[in-house]
């Protein structure tokens, strides 16, 4: 899986009287393309990411061709990347997506027998190169990330967890190597604030770590609230997983044994690790664990039931957080899936207004959910103020007949974007070109949101 999503937000309206779980429920998956099934044949290890223009693209272990494919879904249909499936040289069962601003995607697999290591693709212009290897280490679990200023970041598992930064043609290390004494499910992130996050379990636990994006191989990773998450199951597929929101990391585990091998999710507060809704949320035993973050900062879960004595074995839910009751309720039906299924990935679609989920059920699958009627704060109304110019060179002017409180810019990763606010016109010239998210919070402490175009 990857975790460094483009995640999208949507139009919302006001919800007078009614919960959530009313108008989640109501929504229903819908197949993305025109076939359920997106892949040739069996599947696994699906990676999904959209850009900003809303398209998505999907890696995943091809069985038909015992190599790893890339597809993108344009909007109208699916497509592989580079005009044929199979772009590795033979298996590809651990591996990574990624996607910049600039239009390149970033794929990487742990080399096949008997080489070894961590193979990196670029697609660009229409096909895929190859770039150096990461490592030629033994691996496995990896992660991709790239950051705002479009530099990628390659997190392996060899030497107990190693990050390297791509410079010059050529990869560098980042921070000591080891730092979290291991790397298994390893995830990474890059805020706005030019620090990488890493979320790996290590020792029974989830342990998060974070350093500058400039950092040499000389520097220390340092452990993110001084503590680890909590304690975590980590086998049979039971993945943690990180997404941020504000630069501010949101991961979600399979608890352990003891607390039942179920669902949470904690965020740091920027002193420590804090609950977020109730505990140990799944109805029984979880796995194949995935989480994405909007821009308003709403958290979206996926895990599978795995428990074989249940009659639901191996199918998938999705869950987000209910803000007025602090409980986690499943949105689009109790589950997704129809049968037992496997290698969830999940992010959030702003420019077109959708959850998307992607996962292995006889083969790569690719639903979203319409998040139109979905509100989980008290107010997302996007009359109640306006903008202008949209498209804007830098500056954008804001009218609104309520008194504005507050107002902030968000890219479409969720990272707070440095503005300046004079006079109700909000000056984001330094931002590069792309889809920002305008938030203004009213005095009587409602909020909305309005899609930003920087030209």
């Amino acid at each position: 899986m990857v975790k460094n999503f483009f995640f999208k937000f949507r139009k919302t309206f006001v919800v007078l009287g009614l919960g959530l779980s009313f108008f989640a429920n109501a929504q229903s998956w819908d197949n993305v393309g025109a076939s359920t099934v997106i892949s040739a044949g069996n599947s696994s290890y699906n990676n999904l990411s959209i850009d900003a223009s809303g398209n998505y693209y999907i890696s995943y272990y091809d069985v038909s061709v015992t190599k790893g494919s890339v597809q993108k879904f344009d909007g109208n249909s699916w497509s592989y990347l580079g005009g044929s499936p199979g772009i590795t040289t033979s298996f590809a069962t651990y591996s990574a997506l990624a996607a910049d601003n600039q239009g390149n995607v970033y794929y990487s697999n742990q080399a096949s027998y008997p080489s070894t290591g961590m193979e990196v693709r670029k697609y660009n212009a229409g096909s895929w190169s190859a770039m150096p290897p990461a490592t030629t280490s033994s691996l496995t679990y990896q992660a991709l990330a790239v950051s705002p200023s479009n530099t990628l970041f390659a997190y392996g598992a060899d030497g107990s967890g190693t990050v390297r930064r791509y410079n010059n043609a050529a990869w560098e290390q980042v921070g000591n190597a080891g730092f979290a004494g291991g790397a298994m499910f390893a995830e990474m992130s890059v805020g706005s604030d030019n620090k990488i996050y890493t979320c790996q379990i290590s020792n029974g636990a989830v342990k998060v770590y974070s350093i500058n994006a400039n950092a040499g191989s000389s520097d220390t990773w340092t452990q993110v609230g001084g503590a680890n998450v909590g304690n975590a199951y980590s086998s049979d597929n039971s993945y943690s997983d990180i997404a941020l929101f504000n630069n501010m990391p949101f991961v979600v585990y399979v608890s352990s044994t003891a607390e039942g091998r179920k669902l949470n999710v904690k965020k740091f507060d920027g002193t420590s690790w804090v609950q977020v809704g109730n505990a140990n949320f799944s109805d029984t035993v979880v796995n194949n664990t995935a989480i994405a973050v909007s821009p308003n900062g709403t958290p979206y879960v996926v895990a599978c039931i795995w428990d074989s004595s249940n009659p639901n074995h191996g199918r998938n839910s999705v869950y987000t957080l209910n803000a007025s009751t602090g409980n986690w309720e499943k949105i689009g039906g109790d589950f997704v899936s129809s049968g037992v299924c496997t290698f969830n990935d999940i992010a959030v679609d702003p420019v077109n207004n959708y959850l998307v989920l992607v996962y292995s059920e006889n083969g790569t699958v690719v639903k979203r959910l319409s998040l139109n009627s979905l509100s989980v704060n008290d107010v997302k109304n996007n009359d109640a103020f306006t903008v202008y110019p949209n498209p804007t060179n830098g500056i954008i002017n804001i009218k609104s007949d309520k008194k504005i409180k507050a107002v902030e810019v968000t890219n479409i990763s969720g990272q707070l974007i440095s503005t300046k606010v004079t006079d109700q016109k909000v000056d984001i010239s330094d931002a590069p070109k792309g889809i920002y998210f305008l938030k203004t919070t009213f005095d009587d402490g409602k909020t909305a949101l309005k899609k930003i175009i920087k030209q």
